[in-house]
């Protein structure tokens, strides 16, 4: 009898298991994304107005981050994170200790453009290097 109590508890705990999986919020799912043709341009005048770096009153510049956003999930992504290294023309970091360049809300299946707005302090000097992109969302609805 005790037998049959325990094969009864493990079956009970392993079919729940399993109809979680089945019917889990398909949120859960993270689907990386392939990035491809990253470049920058400096921000027309109207979005530089009064740039400073973040947690400082230095003057910052500028500048639109582009690229193509590489889906081959079949289904849209929602809330991707762009993650990247950007350095100055002296291979100084832009973003100490941080690689999230910024998100994309909606990548559809397929290839899309993207573009994000980031701020770099005035006294790092140009060309910006830009490496090791990649991108990662999920398929379904995400709170932020």
């Amino acid at each position: 009898m005790k037998f049959r109590s325990w094969f009864t508890t493990i079956t009970v705990a392993c079919l729940l298991w399993t109809i979680s999986w089945v019917f889990a919020p398909s949120a859960f799912a993270l689907v990386q994304l392939q990035v491809s043709d990253i470049s920058y341009k400096e921000c027309p005048a109207k979005l530089a107005e009064g740039i400073v770096v973040a947690g400082s009153s230095a003057r910052a510049n500028c500048f639109l981050i582009t690229g193509k956003a590489i889906n081959n999930s079949g289904k849209m992504v929602v809330n991707a994170d762009v993650f990247g290294r950007i350095y100055d023309a002296n291979h100084n970091s832009v973003f100490q200790n941080r690689t999230r360049v910024g998100g994309i809300d909606e990548v559809p299946p397929g290839v899309s453009d993207f573009e994000l707005r980031i701020s770099v302090a005035e006294n790092q000097p140009t060309p910006l290097i830009l490496e090791q992109f990649k991108a990662s969302g999920f398929i379904g609805i995400v709170r932020r």
